[in-house]
């Protein structure tokens, strides 16, 4: 058996030189073809800022945020009336100071599974304090914010260059793997097909 695996490595190294010079001698003036699979963005080159401006609503505005003097009740109102699943959470009087987010989970497990009233209990109680919250800027790569996302098990990430530029979900970052994959596999298709050039 060892004699075999020496004749085939002995073999492969016999063979290897003179395949390699000939593939040399045939690729040394052949001139390069740049194909449009060489211009795949990919997720590494995907930037949040291109993520927030493919959503449906560009603005940042009152709906992303609440004070942390706010209840719970007012909070999660604002989350269904815009179809939201977070709020950066503001400290009262100051709209640049960020205090933390509350999500619709921390609405359910800190008040609704703890039989707290929501209409009294204050936002800063429940949410994930400034100290302890994830961010992004906008350039941040997309793979980069999946990563942040999974490792610190969360769904919602806010978005902060010097202020507040928007906030991204898990269903955003999803969306766009799916679209990166879905122009792979349509690329991959014209190439097979011999639509690439």
């Amino acid at each position: 058996m060892q004699v075999i695996a020496r004749v085939v490595k002995s073999c492969r190294e016999t063979f290897r030189v003179p395949v390699l010079q000939q593939l040399q001698k045939y690729t040394e003036n052949a001139s390069i073809v740049k194909s449009p699979l060489m211009n795949l963005k990919g997720l590494e080159n995907t930037t949040v800022a291109e993520v927030l401006m493919k959503k449906e609503d560009e603005d940042v505005g009152s709906w992303l945020w609440c004070k942390s003097d706010d209840t719970v009740y007012d909070a999660a109102k604002q989350m269904a009336r815009n179809n939201i699943g977070s709020l950066v959470v503001l400290k009262p009087g100051d709209e640049q100071m960020i205090a933390g987010i509350v999500t619709e989970r921390d609405c359910l497990q800190k008040v609704i599974a703890k039989d707290k009233s929501y209409k009294y209990t204050k936002v800063q109680e429940i949410m994930t304090s400034q100290n302890k919250l994830v961010t992004v800027a906008s350039d941040t790569n997309v793979y980069q914010a999946m990563r942040l996302m999974s490792e610190n098990q969360i769904r919602h990430v806010p978005v902060i260059d010097g202020r507040i530029v928007g906030m991204i979900s898990m269903v955003d970052v999803v969306r766009t793997v799916v679209d990166q994959q879905r122009g792979e596999v349509n690329k991959l298709n014209d190439f097979i097909k011999g639509d690439y050039y």
